[in-house]
């Protein structure tokens, strides 16, 4: 088969085609004959080089459209030909000593993709638990783009950050995947949506997806353009995915007993704050990364049903997976960039 692999770390010239071994389902697992597979700069991180064991020559990709193609044994009411959209998460269990009124993963928490080969290819073999079928109307594009951030924004704002109507939301990276599905989950939730991005057109369009004031990163230093756009403790609820150079801001804008929900760290992870906003104030910082389960199946269902669009910036061949990367890792997307195996 057909797949995008890279056999060393480096930068996007280390990615080719190559024609590899179609995988074979073990016990528990399917193949699925990949449709679509969407781009998350987990791949870039994972492409780089992270501190964990990554199997050569590695496939990436965690978002999986497609058909069941053949099932492993011991797996029952999965029949050929079913249309899916696959769980990225591997893992996530009840962590010893939590309550289970909220779900945390365990340490064996992992990701498809990243810790396993996956979907930048014609084949994928995952755990049949992991999938979740597609309603006939619903293309393989849009699942594909829909999964990981759509469950990673749900976790943070809802379960993790508690978002209620009538609260201000302030979302940063206004243009990243998991941002354009947090400006609508917040929205429908109620809540005042004001969102970080940069330039004219990254503004006009999370307006569209709901964003009531829209912030220009590039008019200053992001403490600057938060407090000159939003005044002093003036937002309930930041989700952030910049990390370092925001913090400062975030900390500030943040009203008495806000929370500051971080899910990510894409411009640095060590942020200089003044911690007597935090104490004063009596602030709640949370981290969340990806989603349970059940909170994939309902953020997706939502999906289908309409209530929320993933954001496509564009949809490439396979061949094209270099070019996809440079774009991603230039901040040249917005939304989500979708790559297909198959283009027949």
């Amino acid at each position: 088969m057909r797949a995008a692999i890279f056999s060393e770390h480096g930068g996007p010239e280390v990615l080719r085609i190559a024609d590899v071994d179609v995988p074979e389902p073990g016990p528990g697992e399917v193949r699925i004959r990949v449709r679509a597979s969407a781009l998350n700069h987990l791949d870039l991180w994972v492409r780089r080089g992270l501190p964990i064991e990554t199997t050569m020559p590695h496939i990436g990709g965690s978002d999986i459209a497609g058909r069941v193609e053949a099932v492993g044994p011991g797996v029952e009411g999965v029949p050929e030909g079913t249309r899916v959209v696959v769980d990225p998460v591997l893992g996530w269990e009840w962590v010893e000593g939590v309550e289970r009124g909220e779900d945390f993963p365990a340490p064996r928490f992992r990701l498809i993709g990243e810790h396993t080969q996956g979907g930048f290819a014609e084949y994928a073999v995952v755990p049949a638990a992991n999938l979740l079928q597609v309603p006939d109307e619903v293309s393989f594009e849009t699942a594909a783009a829909a999964g990981l951030v759509f469950v990673t924004a749900w976790r943070a704002l809802v379960t993790r950050g508690g978002v209620r109507a009538g609260e201000s939301v302030l979302v940063t990276g206004g243009s990243g995947g998991v941002a354009t599905a947090a400006i609508q989950i917040a929205a429908r939730s109620g809540a005042r949506v004001c969102v970080l991005t940069s330039g004219k057109e990254n503004a006009e369009r999370v307006r569209e997806l709901g964003a009531e004031v829209v912030l220009d990163r590039t008019e200053g230093s992001i403490a600057e353009v938060l407090e000159d756009g939003l005044g002093k403790a003036t937002i309930d609820l930041a989700l952030d995915s910049v990390g370092e150079p925001a913090w400062d801001g975030l900390i500030r804008v943040l009203k008495v007993r806000g929370r500051l929900v971080s899910i990510g760290a894409t411009a640095g992870p060590k942020p200089g704050i003044d911690l007597r906003h935090v104490f004063w104030k009596q602030l709640s910082i949370l981290g969340s990364t990806m989603g349970s389960p059940a909170e994939f199946r309902q953020v997706m269902r939502l999906v289908f049903r309409g209530a929320f669009r993933p954001v496509v910036d564009a949809i490439l061949p396979l061949e094209q997976v270099e070019e996809a990367h440079r774009r991603l890792e230039a901040g040249d997307v917005f939304g989500k960039l979708v790559l297909l195996p198959d283009t027949s």
